[in-house]
């Protein structure tokens, strides 16, 4: 017999396995969920974006391969709970993190893809769910680059005022839409405003990600311009450290120029940009 051709009784396994194939997978890619209703703020009106994310048809990804035709797909090692955000990256020598919060923005995001693509050099983007859904090409085209995309909320709101189940709602459908967009699930997670509690790391840990803050913040989110941030960049240079900047919410004309400055110059200064990964932090 050809390999390409099946017996009845072989036909009737696989089609079993393809009906019953979805496992359960842990961190953001899990499926055993209950359904949500869409967000609500703390006041308990419903909140804007879009509707909740419908259940997701089966993806290859998600299903286990039958046994003898390759290993077992196995889960994700989860996190620990941590206490308080990851602040600097240890053991990363006269190298630095860029990392950008709130986009994806059609005006400010592709002219900062292009400045990375430029000096080949990876960095994070920290994303907004109801963004990322309205904007999923710039998403694949940060995933395609190489970047790594990080969870900061649907709709970026103070988490510590929020319920829990509100908050993990709020995270979860991020997990959903970047996990459906590059068929990924975020790795890392950056509460909005820097603002975290117990809540939020326990439930960035539940669904496998890790909390990152930063050590630089470039204040881009006051519209300073772009020599302001250039000077806070320069200025706060060295081994591990995380810098933060925003390609959405605001007039971040000034983020863009200021980037295609200052990291030719960190370049030049020997400084290389990374990114990290969750399992050696």
């Amino acid at each position: 017999m050809k390999d390409d051709q099946l017996t009845p009784g072989r036909r009737i396994v696989l089609r079993a396995a393809a009906a019953l194939g979805i496992a359960a997978t842990a961190g953001c890619g899990a499926t055993d969920r209950p359904a949500a209703p869409g967000p609500t703020v703390p006041s308990g009106a419903p909140a804007g974006g879009p509707p909740a994310v419908r259940a997701r048809k089966p993806s290859t990804y998600r299903l286990q391969p039958m046994a003898g035709y390759g290993p077992p797909r196995s889960a994700r090692a989860l996190p620990r709970v941590r206490k308080a955000p990851i602040l600097r990256l240890d053991g990363h020598d006269h190298s630095m993190v860029l990392t950008f919060d709130d986009g994806p923005d059609p005006r400010y995001t592709p002219p900062i893809l292009r400045t990375l693509r430029r000096y080949g050099v990876r960095a994070m983007f920290f994303v907004c769910g109801e963004m990322a859904a309205e904007n999923p090409d710039l998403l694949r085209e940060m995933a395609d680059d190489g970047h790594l995309i990080g969870n900061h909320t649907w709709s970026h709101p103070l988490l510590p005022k929020l319920k829990r189940s509100t908050m993990r709602e709020q995270i979860e459908r991020t997990c959903d839409v970047i996990e459906d967009v590059t068929g990924e699930p975020p790795e890392w997670f950056r509460a909005p405003y820097g603002a975290w509690n117990r809540n939020a790391f326990q439930l960035g840990a539940e669904l496998g990600m890790e909390p990152l803050a930063w050590t630089v913040d470039t204040l881009d989110w006051t519209e300073p311009g772009a020599r302001s941030i250039v000077r806070r960049v320069r200025a706060g240079a060295g081994p591990g450290v995380v810098v933060l900047s925003h390609d959405a919410g605001g007039d971040r004309s000034g983020t863009v120029d200021a980037l295609r400055t200052y990291l030719p110059d960190l370049l030049e200064s020997g400084y290389g940009i990374t990114v990290p990964s969750r399992y050696t932090v």
